[in-house]
């Protein structure tokens, strides 16, 4: 494992199996590229290569559970532990996770997969079957989790809050999003159930109240430093506790960024109702030359060609050396009739 002093934006791998392998290094990853990094550790296909030598060819025969990517904003790094992998961040621009939820939507649309994703501007739920009976009372909208601070065992009366106030709009705007954290896990580890279906599933929460409180206070104040302990120690509580529900085979990645270069723009809709084009630089809808399956596809026909080669090989090898008299039953048969005529 490496550590990365990250000034601006970076990321942060806080749990990986060990058969999803990040190199030690500094290697600085483009932030539009984070979308195809969480596809490739989750073994889905790209439509272009990752030229990024931080990520280790991962097993054919094994691939993540889960999936969490926790983005927050308003800060460049955390004090996280030491034997975590970081790497810089290059062109921190905003991102989602839509691709990998539509791949997961189409390839396991039969099974019960999880696709969560939050965010400050838009909540968006998805989920199939039993998952939605699990997960429907998550408070999700900002009136619901404030509503949720003030019930029962809210993070309000296990963190110590120091300066943060229970009265300002932006603390209470983080403690909301600490307690979703809080939330998922503690809903995950009730439902144990759902890490035992074939399906992946996908977690992705954008944090923004950090970025409200330096907004607010100010980067040197108590109130940023007491809220970024907190955010720290929650995350990877978060990460332990994702890691042990899928019995090892999650990961868990955070990006910290102070600033998004460009505003990002979304759009509500349901990824059962996407359209999906064959290839959008095309005015004509032309279908791409070969599709994500094109590896998969080309080695079984490779490989299918080459045993069928020699499988010809060998019988034609063996049909020409071949003895009439004693391996043939017919010549063997009618030796004996001519003999006993």
């Amino acid at each position: 494992m490496c550590v990365c002093v990250c000034v601006c934006v970076c990321l942060t791998v806080l749990r990986s199996p060990q058969y999803v392998t990040f190199r030690e290094g500094q290697w600085p990853l483009a932030g539009e590229k984070v979308p195809d990094l969480v596809a490739l550790t989750m073994g889905f296909s790209v439509q272009e290569d990752l030229d990024w030598p931080g990520l280790a060819a991962g097993s054919l025969f094994q691939r993540p559970r889960a999936t969490a990517l926790i983005a927050v904003r308003g800060v460049g790094s955390l004090d996280l532990p030491s034997n975590t992998s970081s790497y810089p961040l290059e062109n921190p621009v905003p991102f989602t996770l839509d691709s990998v939820a539509n791949t997961i939507h189409t390839l396991f649309a039969e099974s019960t997969p999880v696709v969560l994703q939050l965010a400050p501007s838009e909540e968006r739920l998805y989920m199939m079957g039993m998952a939605n009976t699990v997960f429907e009372d998550l408070p999700v909208t900002l009136q619901q989790i404030r509503a949720r601070l003030s019930q029962e065992g809210s993070v309000l009366h296990s963190l110590p809050l120091h300066s943060l106030s229970r009265n300002s709009e932006a603390d209470l705007l983080f403690l909301s999003e600490v307690q979703v954290l809080h939330d998922i896990s503690a809903l995950l580890q009730r439902h144990k159930h759902l890490a035992k279906d074939q399906a992946p599933d996908l977690f992705s929460l954008e944090l923004a109240g950090l970025e409200e409180i330096a907004r607010r206070y100010g980067n040197d104040s108590p109130q940023f430093q007491d809220a970024t302990k907190i955010l720290a120690s929650v995350l990877q509580k978060f990460a332990d506790d994702v890691y042990g529900v899928y019995g090892n085979n999650a990961v868990v990645e955070v990006v910290t960024v102070k600033t998004f270069e460009a505003p990002l723009t979304r759009k509500s809709r349901s990824i059962l109702e996407s359209k999906q084009i064959s290839n959008p630089g095309s005015p004509y809808n032309l279908a791409y030359k070969y599709n994500f399956e094109y590896a998969v596809i080309f080695n079984i026909v490779l490989w299918l060609m080459i045993m069928l080669a020699l499988a010809v090989i060998v019988i034609a090898y063996n049909l020409w050396n071949m003895d009439p008299g004693y391996d043939s039953i017919i010549y063997r048969m009618t030796n004996q009739k001519i003999r006993m005529d």
